[in-house]
């Protein structure tokens, strides 16, 4: 390990370990070992895989069901979300 890798990883540990968590997936993902950037329950784990199938078999919303959904409850709460 480097000085200045060394003294980076010193320096971390008198982080909160929120931080030293997020320190740690930015080094990971950066030497390319891939790390979710928010951990997922095991029941969002099986909404994202069943959501990965579906986008395999190609099951999309319509246009129509999408106007739909925005004139029940308006497109622009879709774009506000944050």
């Amino acid at each position: 390990m480097t000085d200045l890798l060394e003294r980076a990883v010193a320096t971390a540990r008198g982080l909160s370990p929120e931080m030293q968590d997020e320190i740690a997936r930015l080094v990971l993902a950066y030497a390319g070992e891939e790390q979710s950037v928010i951990p997922l329950t095991p029941e969002e784990e099986a909404d994202l895989a069943e959501s990965d199938v579906e986008e395999a078999r190609g099951d999309f919303a319509t246009e129509d069901e999408m106007r739909a959904i925005w004139a029940k409850y308006g497109q622009r709460s879709f774009f506000s979300m944050g």
